[in-house]
């Protein structure tokens, strides 16, 4: 992969929060860990967990900018919620200041926030592994994902997004409609028994 992993953590830890680089740690670490477990690549694993929020300490209105400057195709949806932004731009910045070319990786880093169908094997295990890492601990059902996410991918996603689903049900304005269209099609994919 030719990736410099002492420059680009360096490199990193000077772009994020000191917490929101512990947080990312544990994502890479999380991520290493599924990839042993499921047979995935462990470089494509490490590269896509260290640099997955690698545009989150951007500010919301740069962001915003940013893509807009870059081209970045933007939602009204991300234009009302910012934060979501960072996955998109963060695809962004991992080819354009870090220097990836994978485009398995960078779409890891694009899909890492909201879900989607059909992720892929690394898709699931990045967003996973932002869902488990060991420094969280506010999510409900914590204890029996975290066992879930060694056991059955597709099982961990569907109960992930239910949990997420549920919690932003609240404030429906608040759900990326790619959330709600991730979360159906692993509850299908559940009652259908694949």
């Amino acid at each position: 992969m030719g990736i410099d992993w002492e420059s680009t953590e360096d490199k990193l830890a000077r772009e994020l929060t000191k917490s929101r680089y512990r947080h990312t740690m544990g994502v890479m670490y999380t991520a290493c860990c599924l990839a042993m477990r499921y047979g995935a690549d462990i470089e494509q694993a490490r590269l896509a967990g260290l640099l997955h929020d690698c545009a989150k300490c951007i500010p919301n209105k740069k962001k915003i900018d940013i893509c807009r400057k870059k081209h970045i195709p933007v939602t009204e949806f991300e234009i009302e919620h910012p934060v979501l932004l960072h996955a998109k731009l963060g695809k962004y910045m991992a080819e354009t200041d870090y220097g990836v070319q994978d485009p398995e990786v960078l779409s890891a880093i694009e899909w890492h926030t909201t879900g989607r169908p059909d992720m892929t094997v690394l898709e699931k295990i990045i967003y996973i592994s932002d869902y488990i890492e060991p420094g969280r601990d506010k999510a409900p059902h914590l204890p029996e994902i975290r066992n879930l996410a060694f056991t059955d991918l597709d099982q961990c996603i569907r109960e992930i997004l239910e949990d997420t689903v549920s919690y932003l049900s609240r404030n429906p304005k608040a759900m990326d409609p790619m959330t709600l269209d991730a979360y159906k099609f692993y509850s299908e994919r559940s009652s259908n028994g694949s």
